[in-house]
C-alpha cells in the first residue's frame, strides 16, 4: 500500500527517526563508559555488558519483527517498540547501579531492535514499486549514519553534560515518533496468517543467537577459548542455531519464516549484507581506536573527522536510490563501492604517526561513497522479489545478519590486532638492543637529556628506557593498524566476483522485480 503526497513524507521522517535513535545507541555509550564506571563503581568487565545487553537483545528480536508485526499489527507494534525503547531510555538514565543498567539496556535493545526491521518494511511499501531503490536509500540514512555520529554525539554530551543524558536525548524523538506513527502509520492490507505462538523457535532463537552474540561480544576480552563459558556458549550457540533451523523449516506457523530465503536474491543479498556489516561495523571501530590510542585525538576530534564522511554517505543514498530507478544496473554499483572501501583502506593503510586531519579525508569521503554504493542496491536487490508479508520476514533477516556481520568484525578485527600487534613488537625488538651501538648512542642522548632537566643518572636511564619503549609501542601499534586496514581492504576486493551470484535479467543486469 504505497502512499503520496505529504502523508508519505511524514511516515518517512517518522521511521528514520526511530532507526537513527536505535542505530546512534549501539555506539553512543562507548565513549561515556570510563565515566559510567566511576559513576556507579564498576569495573571494566561489568561496564563493558551495557553495551553486550544491547547487542544481544538487538540481534535476537529483529528477525522476530516480522512475526509480531503480524502478531500485534504493525502500527501497533511499532508505535509500541518507540515507547518501550523511550521509556527504558529514561531508566537507563535513572540507573543506579551497573547492574539495573544493563538490565534496562537490554530492554532498550528489545524495543530498538523492532525499529529496524520494522522501519524498513514499513518504508518498502510506503513508497512505489518503481521507488523501491529511494525507499531503501532513505532507510539507509539511519543505517549508516547512525553508528558514525554516535561517538562524536555521546562525547559532546559526556564532555559537556554528564553519562545520563546520553540516554535522556532520547525522550523528545521517541515521544514524537510515537505520536507520528499513530496518526500516520496504518497497517498493511495484507495480513499474515500467525497461528500459535511457535514457542520452541522463539526458545531456540534466543539460546542460539543470544549465546553466539555473547561470543562475539566477550571472547577476545577473555582470551576465546581460553574460558570456559565461551566454550560452552559456542557449543549451545551452534546446537540452539542448528535447532531454531529445524524448527522454523519445519514449523506450520514459524516465528521466523526461514522458507522466503528461496527467494535467490534475497538469499544471496542477505549474506551480502552480512559482509555489509562486517566492513561497517569494523572500520567504523577500528579507526576512532587508532585516531584515539595513536594519534591522540579526542573522541570529539575523531567524530568530526568522521563526520564529512557521513554526509557523504547521506548525500549517496538517495542518489544512488534515484541511479536504480534509471536502471542502471546495481551490479556495476556495488563493484564501484567495493573499490571504493578498497581504497578507502589502501588510503588509510599508508598513514604515519604524523597523520592529521586533512589526511583523513578523501578516504573517509571515499568509505562514505561505497557505503552508499553497496548499502542501497544490496537491500533493494534483496527484497525486491518479496511480496506482502514476506517483506518483513526478509527486512528482519537482512537486518540480522547486518548486525552479526558487524558482531564477527569487531570480533576478528580486534583479535587480529592482538595477535599481529606481538608479532610486530617481536620483529622491532631484534633491532632494539643496548648492545647495539646506534641504540646505546640514542639512549645516551636522550638519558643526558633528562639528566640536563633535573634527573639523577639512575632516573634518566630509566626514563630514557622508558621513551624507547613507548617509541616501540607506538611504531608496533601503527604496523598493526596498517595490517588490519589492508585486510579489510583486501576482503571487499575478493568479495566482487561473488557479485555474479545474483540472479540476471535478460539481457544482463540483474533483474529487479517490482511487486
Amino acid at each position: 500500500m504505497s502512499e503520496s503526497g505529504a502523508r508519505k513524507w511524514i511516515i518517512t521522517l517518522t521511521v528514520i527517526l526511530a532507526s537513527v535513535i536505535e542505530l546512534v545507541d549501539t555506539s553512543i555509550v562507548n565513549v561515556a563508559l570510563p565515566q559510567m564506571m566511576g559513576n556507579l563503581g564498576a569495573t571494566l568487565d561489568e561496564v563493558a555488558w551495557v553495551v553486550t545487553a544491547y547487542v544481544v537483545a538487538n540481534v535476537i528480536v529483529v528477525p522476530m519483527a516480522g512475526w509480531l508485526s503480524a502478531k500485534f499489527g504493525r502500527r501497533n507494534y511499532f508505535a509500541g517498540s518507540i515507547v518501550l525503547f523511550t521509556v527504558a531510555s529514561f531508566f537507563c538514565g535513572h540507573a543506579t547501579n551497573i547492574w539495573e543498567l544493563v538490565t534496562f539496556r537490554f530492554i532498550q535493545g528489545m524495543g530498538g531492535g523492532a525499529l529496524l526491521a520494522t522501519s524498513q518494511s514499513i518504508l518498502v511499501e510506503t513508497f512505489s514499486p518503481e521507488e523501491l531503490g529511494l525507499a531503501n536509500g532513505l532507510f539507509g540514512l539511519g543505517v549508516v549514519v547512525g553508528p558514525t555520529i554516535g561517538p562524536t554525539l555521546g562525547g559532546w554530551i559526556t564532555d559537556n553534560y554528564s553519562w545520563p543524558w546520553i540516554f535522556y536525548v532520547n525522550l523528545p524523538i521517541g515521544i514524537v515518533a510515537t505520536l507520528l506513527t499513530l496518526s500516520f502509520i496504518r497497517d498493511p492490507e495484507h495480513k499474515r496468517e500467525v497461528g500459535g505462538v511457535d514457542w520452541a523457535g522463539i526458545l531456540f532463537l534466543v539460546v542460539g543467537i543470544g549465546s553466539l552474540q555473547i561470543v562475539l561480544e566477550r571472547g577476545e576480552r577473555d582470551d576465546w577459548f581460553a574460558a570456559t563459558y565461551i566454550i560452552v556458549l559456542s557449543i549451545v550457540a551452534a546446537a540452539g542455531i542448528i535447532a531454531f533451523i529445524i524448527r522454523e523449516l519445519t514449523a506450520e506457523h514459524p516465528v521466523v519464516d526461514l522458507r522466503v530465503l528461496k527467494d535467490r536474491s534475497l538469499a544471496v543479498g542477505t549474506a551480502f549484507t552480512f559482509i555489509l556489516g562486517f566492513g561497517l561495523y569494523s572500520s567504523v571501530f577500528i579507526f576512532p581506536v587508532f585516531a584515539q590510542t595513536l594519534l591522540g585525538f579526542t573522541a570529539m576530534q575523531t567524530g568530526l573527522i568522521l563526520l564529512p564522511g557521513s554526509l557523504a554517505t547521506a548525500v549517496m543514498m538517495p542518489t544512488v536510490g534515484k541511479l536504480l530507478q534509471k536502471k542502471v544496473p546495481a551490479q556495476l554499483m556495488n563493484a564501484a563501492g567495493f573499490l571504493s572501501f578498497f581504497y578507502f583502506t589502501h588510503l588509510l593503510s599508508k598513514s604515519t604517526l604524523e597523520s592529521g586531519r586533512p589526511d583523513f579525508f578523501w578516504p573517509l569521503i571515499f568509505r562514505g561513497v561505497g557505503l552508499g554504493l553497496l548499502f542501497v542496491p544490496l537491500t533493494t536487490l534483496a527484497l525486491s522479489g518479496l511480496r506482502g508479508p514476506a517483506i518483513a520476514q526478509g527486512a528482519g533477516l537482512t537486518n540480522m545478519m547486518r548486525q552479526l556481520g558487524g558482531s564477527f568484525g569487531v570480533a576478528l578485527i580486534t583479535t587480529y590486532v592482538t595477535k599481529r600487534s606481538w608479532t610486530h613488537r617481536s620483529n622491532l625488538l631484534r633491532y632494539v638492543s643496548e648492545y647495539d651501538p646506534a641504540v646505546r648512542a640514542r639512549l645516551d642522548a636522550m638519558t643526558r637529556g633528562m639528566m640536563a632537566h633535573g634527573s639523577t643518572l639512575a632516573q634518566a636511564r630509566q626514563q630514557a628506557l622508558a621513551a624507547m619503549e613507548g617509541t616501540v609501542v607506538q611504531q608496533t601499534f601503527l604496523l598493526t593498524y596498517m595490517d588490519a586496514f589492508r585486510i579489510v581492504g583486501i576482503f571487499f576486493l575478493a568479495c566482487i566476483p561473488l557479485l555474479l551470484l545474483f540472479k540476471r535479467g535478460r539481457g544482463g543486469p540483474v533483474a529487479v522485480t517490482a511487486h
